[in-house]
């Protein structure tokens, strides 16, 4: 893919160390000097120390072949210019970070695909691993519900239960749902007869009410 990266700052410096090892084409536009310089140092790509919301740097960097345009700076008037500059090129993927909710609906009416605040996606993340340490991992979607990866231990609750009599017998919260099952490094989809097994990796939708019990649930631990 050819990719297009607004900003070589914390998070547009990950992703594109990222993207040019995957063996994408990379681009990346820096308005500040010095970090133009670095990133030139770095990274095997072509760096451009300009302004991303002008059409001329947009024209340099090859706009119109771009696959996706990514602006990741730290201000929003300046990722929603840009995100506004490549639909206007026909980019077919526009990604934006997004710091201030209030702007939601303005990159959402551009069509773009949307990083809401990475600091507090961060902070998110920091504190289900101090209150879940159990949660390998976890996707909030949305105020009041969430996916979390539980991997099932030997005392949990739901060892040895099958899903279809788990929420009669208590050992699973209302609430809960299993979605998703790795077993022996295969990903299936559970069954009202699946029996959960110490070792196995879950995928439980869950909303908050609900969330300290399913975690005790598969994992024994009830913080």
């Amino acid at each position: 893919m050819y990719l297009i990266v607004i900003g070589a700052g914390d998070i547009g410096s990950y992703l594109i160390e990222r993207a040019i090892g995957d063996g994408n084409d990379v681009v990346v536009i820096e308005q500040d000097e010095e970090r133009a310089s670095a990133a030139s140092a770095q990274y095997d790509c072509l760096v451009l120390h300009d302004d991303a919301r002008n059409h001329d740097t947009l024209r340099d960097a090859e706009i119109d072949r771009a696959d996706a345009v990514i602006s990741t700076t730290d201000i929003d008037a300046t990722n929603i210019m840009v995100m506004l500059l490549a639909e206007e090129h026909g980019v077919p993927n526009l990604v934006s970070v997004v710091h201030d909710p209030e702007n939601l609906p303005v990159f959402e009416k551009i069509g773009a695909t949307l990083i809401e605040n990475p600091q507090h996606l961060i902070a998110d993340h920091l504190y289900h691993s101090v209150r879940y340490p159990s949660v390998s991992d976890f996707i909030e979607l949305d105020d009041s519900t969430e996916l979390v990866e539980l991997t099932v231990t030997e005392d949990a609750p739901m060892s040895d239960q099958r899903l279809n009599t788990a929420l009669e017998s208590g050992s699973l919260p209302e609430g809960a749902l299993v979605v998703a099952l790795e077993r022996d490094g295969t990903i299936r989809a559970p069954r009202g007869d699946t029996r959960i097994r110490a070792g196995d990796k879950v995928t439980v939708f869950t909303d908050d009410a609900s969330l300290a019990d399913a975690v005790a649930a598969f994992t024994g631990n009830h913080k």
